[in-house]
């Protein structure tokens, strides 16, 4: 084997033809995992391209390894090479290289665009609709989208990963070309014809990858299997383990007290197991740096930036034993609030963002400034935790409740930190509030009272919304019902949600005349509305299935077990809530969807006090 460093550049330089072998899987690779975190990067590059003043080393990005081997080459062809290991982001790479250039000569930049369509295209008229025009040919099942999409012979759309790439990578670049301002206000520097250079040089020079020629190798298959499936991977905690001692030796510490004083807890089978992050399973120290890292240098930091990232921000604070123990100091600190997270008491503030932001809510973008918070190293007075983590938290629940967009969180974190940074810590929680009160753009606007009122009751949010964060509002609700002169007793918690009008409505809930087909499929809306639904019992939820509200509608039923007792009936009799009491209480003889409606609102005002938004 022959592994080379290799840029985009070299790879598809000459008349080369990849093809990805048939036992490899399709392309999966999609925009929030790998197609925004590549395009994030490029365009870093190419802005520190623009700024560089020739000292020094120019930026570069790594994007991992390719394995390939070479085919014998008959003379006058292309020279042919199977993809053993790295076909993703190969495929990407042709894909992102094609839209680019697409753009550059939409907008009038072909010299520039000349030199991509060498890295995309084999020219000459004997390759003409062939598959060795194209530098890279996919597995079967993506050739014609791939086709489709590189080389379009008809304006005819067609769904595809492949397609959505190519078009989410000509949507981003045809912005960043043209200048436009980010959310933050923040436009890429330079002219576009700057610009337009400096991309075209980051695709083809910055981008790196470790290359791997198999040639004469008989053990192809073997080497894609061990390459994917064996071994224990060695966690970018690792390289920032070994990193730091080395430092530590050059800067003349005692590193041999450094594994007990700061390093020997990571070490443990907690920090290293693989957790859950959206798709991926991650170790927890893993996700940990990256937050850490996140919350120190107040910049989004990707995955696998994770040890660089670490290095640039580490190196000038670890110039002396000194400095560097003191570094450590904190990065302990900061670790050993993060491990104790899930222990936080749920009635404090940052024990319930905990639980419902970033558990419940799975919004786990926010954890860099809830470290930040409650930072033994920042020392937040209690009321400012309470005032910053409290109005995230409102933030987060009424966007979950209307549906809007969460993709802009990590952008916003970061933003948040930026402010946090030039703020005194006696005033940190109401420069958090401040600062989503200010916001007007669509994904990051915190909703008011008025608009909670209006829009909620309108929502379909059963089905929409995950149960378990269904069934956290409610509770909270519950909870808000409750007065000093209540029991104070905690909630079960295997409670479920039961909508009070039931969804198969149409059993006994349809009186005549029966509902239009236009009047019934607005019930069907209805009843996930937030007004229609309540917390009960599992026992009790199989027991009111879809029984009429009154006793005397439920005269003839015996499904179920208590014959004749309606779902009113049942709700009295078994349900200690206080959201039941009040269903029961004002509603005796019927429930219909003007009750609905009007419950909707009502539980939409609760939820403002609960999770309150400052008024501007």
């Amino acid at each position: 084997m022959k592994a080379e460093t290799t840029t985009p550049r070299e790879l598809f330089e000459g008349r080369v033809h990849y093809i990805i072998p048939p036992y490899q899987r399709p392309y999966v690779w999609n925009a929030e995992d790998q197609w925004e975190p590549l395009w994030e990067d490029v365009a870093r590059l190419a802005e520190a391209e623009l700024s560089f003043d020739g000292t020094g080393r120019a930026p570069n990005h790594f994007l991992g390894a390719v394995v390939y081997e070479s085919q014998p080459t008959i003379a006058g062809d292309v020279s042919r090479h199977l993809v053993i290991d790295g076909q993703q982001r190969t495929t990407t790479l042709q894909i992102l290289l094609d839209a680019v250039h697409q753009v550059l000569v939409e907008r009038g930049h072909e010299d520039i665009a000349e030199d991509l369509e060498d890295l995309i295209l084999n020219k000459g008229s004997k390759y003409k609709g062939k598959a060795e025009r194209f530098k890279l040919w996919p597995s079967r099942n993506d050739r014609d989208a791939f086709a489709h999409a590189m080389d379009p012979q008809s304006e005819d759309e067609l769904e595809h990963r492949i397609v959505s790439a190519h078009a989410f990578f000509r949507q981003e670049t045809a912005t960043w070309l043209a200048g436009t301002e980010d959310v933050d206000g923040v436009a890429p520097p330079g002219s576009e014809e700057a610009r337009a250079g400096a991309l075209s040089s980051t695709l083809q020079l910055r981008l790196l990858l470790v290359t791997i020629n198999l040639t004469d190798s008989e053990e192809s298959q073997l080497i894609f299997e061990t390459l994917n499936d064996r071994g224990t991977p060695l966690l970018r905690a690792d390289l920032v383990k070994n990193w730091i001692f080395q430092t530590g030796h050059r800067v003349g510490a005692e590193v041999e007290e450094w594994p007990e004083t700061f390093w020997a807890d990571f070490d443990d089978d907690w920090w290293r197991q693989e957790i859950s992050q959206g798709r991926a399973l991650r170790s927890r120290i893993d996700i940990f740096l990256q937050y850490w890292l996140t919350m120190r240098t107040r910049d989004e930091v990707r995955t696998e930036n994770v040890f660089r990232v670490f290095t640039q921000h580490a190196a000038p604070l670890m110039q002396s034993a000194t400095e560097a123990e003191h570094f450590l100091g904190a990065l302990r600190k900061d670790a050993d609030t993060y491990r104790s997270f899930a222990q936080l008491d749920v009635s404090t503030p940052e024990g319930s963002f905990y639980g419902r932001v970033i558990e419940t809510m799975e919004l786990a973008a926010t954890t860099p400034l809830l470290l930040w918070m409650i930072s033994a190293n920042h020392r937040v007075p209690e009321q400012q935790v309470r005032i910053g983590l409290g109005a995230l938290e409102s933030w987060v629940i009424r966007r979950t409740l209307l549906s809007v967009t969460m993709r802009d969180v990590n952008r916003m974190m970061v933003a948040i930190l930026k402010i946090l940074d030039q703020t005194p810590v006696d005033e940190a929680g109401q420069a958090v509030r401040d600062f989503l009160t200010q916001q007007t753009a669509n994904s990051r606007y915190w909703p008011t009272d008025v608009e909670m009122v209006e829009q909620l009751p309108k929502v379909r949010l059963y089905g929409n919304v995950r149960q378990n964060r269904l069934k956290e509002v409610l509770s909270a609700v519950e909870q808000h019902l409750r007065t000093k002169q209540h029991e104070d007793v905690s909630l079960p918690t295997k409670l479920q949600i039961e909508h009070v009008m039931p969804r198969a409505w149409r059993h006994h809930w349809d009186e005549d005349p029966k509902l239009t087909p236009e009047d019934a499929a607005a019930r069907d809306r209805h009843v996930d509305t937030i007004g229609n639904l309540t917390l009960i019992s599992q026992p009790l939820n199989g027991t009111l299935s879809n029984r009429p509200w009154t006793d005397a509608e439920s005269s003839d039923l015996s499904a179920g077990g208590h014959a004749g007792l309606g779902k009113r009936s049942l709700l009295a009799k078994y349900s200690l809530l206080v959201l039941s009491k009040e269903l029961v209480d004002e509603h005796g003889t019927a429930w219909t969807d003007d009750d609905i409606s009007a419950r909707s609102a009502s539980i939409a005002e609760r939820i403002c006090a609960v999770w309150p938004r400052e008024t501007p």
